[in-house]
């Protein structure tokens, strides 16, 4: 079966790896869409994604869709044909989560997630024409939510994840900073969740565009000298760029909240934070979900439109190409996926 496969800094293929059986348990699941994500490009790239390090080849991706082709032994709650897609974590290690921590699963010691360099071996991701996965990991998607839709439940749960980290949003004044994909699906869930007024800032007019099609009610074009509001109850720092976090700060009412979405560097950087304390802001992180991917779904399937964030579709004999079109913004690209089979 083909696989989109990465051995190295700069060296991405489609090659031909052996078509895996589902043991007791598990279920093969045809794919059928794939989105790229930064970390995917982040190990074509670099090699390495944040502290994972690529050792050996790995099949990216771990925003995928598709339908079961086959079912293993035991499993009796999905049928084959059922369209679906998959939580791409697993837990391991004996570990016991402190008493504030129940329930919070993404904060777990030590995860494997689809297509992470992080372990040895690595875990396989889902960019390829069948996947073998838990019962447990697969979500069934409703009649009205495609496969191409479901593709989007992965990054969507992170989204909704960081809104269910700010609170009630009811009624609030929101500001999105960071117009990629994970902000525009920020713009999207805030939206949804019954915000008042969205902004969405950025220094592109592509992604801004985006996040206008999502559902932003002003976009801020900061590369214009376009200012930032003042009175907002919530913001959603999604760009993950040290240097805007004091303006974040003074967008923020005092009292108000911020949460950081967007990956922060690893490294010691300066950020002038006085405005913290003498705003008494709450500075919140976010950090993937916990089974948000399920929220994902039943708000694709009650009409929250992902749609506009696909920008790009490509085959998996141009995964190259699908891989250059996500890095190179020039091409104003969100969402690129990859029609798997």
């Amino acid at each position: 079966m083909k696989a989109i496969v990465v051995e190295k800094a700069q060296h991405l293929e489609v090659q031909d790896i052996p078509q895996p059986t589902p043991g007791p348990g598990e279920v093969l699941i045809k794919m059928e869409w794939g989105g790229i994500c930064g970390s995917d490009l982040s190990y074509w790239q670099n090699g390495a994604s944040g502290t994972a390090i690529l050792r050996e080849p790995l099949v990216l991706g771990h925003e995928v869709a598709g339908h079961i082709a086959q079912l293993g032994e035991g499993v009796t709650s999905y049928q084959v044909g059922q369209n679906v897609t998959v939580h791409p974590a697993t837990l391991v290690g004996d570990h016991t989560m402190p008493a504030q921590l129940e329930g919070r699963d993404n904060l777990w010691p030590e995860c494997r997630y689809f297509g992470s360099a992080a372990f040895l071996p690595h875990e396989q991701g889902g960019f390829s024409e069948y996947r073998v996965v838990r019962e447990d990991q697969i979500r069934k998607l409703p009649d009205n939510v495609s496969t191409k839709e479901g593709a989007v439940a992965e990054p969507l749960g992170v989204a909704m994840h960081a809104i269910h980290v700010a609170g009630d949003l009811t009624g609030k004044n929101v500001l999105v900073n960071g117009a990629g994909p994970i902000g525009a699906l920020c713009v999207a869930v805030a939206k949804y969740a019954g915000a008042k007024q969205v902004w969405a800032s950025d220094i592109a007019d592509a992604p801004l565009k985006v996040a206008k099609a999502m559902g932003a009610d002003h976009v801020i074009n900061r590369a214009n000298g376009d200012e930032l509001p003042n009175h907002i109850d919530v913001t959603f720092e999604a760009s993950g760029v040290p240097a805007v976090i004091p303006d974040m700060l003074l967008a923020t009412e005092r009292g108000g909240t911020i949460v950081q979405v967007g990956n922060l560097p690893a490294d010691a950087c300066p950020v002038a934070l006085g405005q913290l304390v003498t705003r008494e802001i709450t500075y919140k992180g976010s950090y993937r979900f916990i089974d948000e991917i399920t929220d994902a779904i039943e708000a694709m399937a009650n009409g929250l439109d992902v749609h506009p964030l696909i920008t790009h579709e490509f085959d998996i004999d141009d995964a190259q190409k699908a891989f250059e079109t996500a890095k190179d913004k020039s091409t104003g690209s969100a969402k690129v996926l990859i029609k798997l089979s």
